[in-house]
């Protein structure tokens, strides 16, 4: 697990809210506070879609929306004059790009392992921070997967040109 503070938060908005930069990931939840509070459970609802709905969208491989779908919403909460108070969203990196991480790194562990490779994101009076964490299915001492997700972060926000600083 690793803590970064990012540099620019303008620059970060932007790429969260305005570009596709974070639509590949899934929205655990999220909760933003302006005038009020606002929390969003990511946990989709595949009753809600009809079943040829259901195979167009991939419910049958993934249980959280897509930040690319709670993107616009998150958008009109946060926008405005006046900054948000603070917000906080736990991503989780996708199904398919979890199976490409652990093809490219080698990794040991399996899908089955692996629960979540989170990525926190929170904005309050103290700036803005990302922070990874790792959910496996299983006990072990072996952290490699860990800092093959903390690697990959980084190398992601610096492909993105977000200045960060390593806490």
């Amino acid at each position: 697990m690793i803590s970064l503070q990012i540099q620019d938060v303008k620059d970060f908005m932007n790429h969260l809210l305005l570009k596709s930069t974070f639509d590949p990931f899934l929205v655990v939840e999220g909760t933003v506070t302006t005038y009020n509070t606002f929390h969003m459970n990511g946990r989709l609802k595949p009753e809600y879609y009809s079943s040829e709905e259901q195979e167009a969208l991939g419910l049958s491989e993934r249980r959280f929306s897509l930040w690319q779908e709670l993107r616009p919403f998150c958008l009109e909460l946060i926008k405005g004059k006046r900054t948000p108070l603070g917000f906080r969203f736990t991503f989780q990196l996708s199904p398919e790009n979890t199976r490409k991480l652990l093809a490219q790194s080698g990794s040991t562990f399996s899908m089955d392992d692996i629960g979540g490779l989170i990525l926190n994101i929170r904005y309050d009076s103290a700036g803005l921070f990302c922070t990874t964490a790792l959910s496996l299915n299983l006990f072990t001492m072996d952290k490699s997967l860990d800092h093959t997700w903390d690697q990959m972060v980084r190398k992601f926000l610096i492909k993105q040109a977000v200045a960060f600083t390593l806490l």
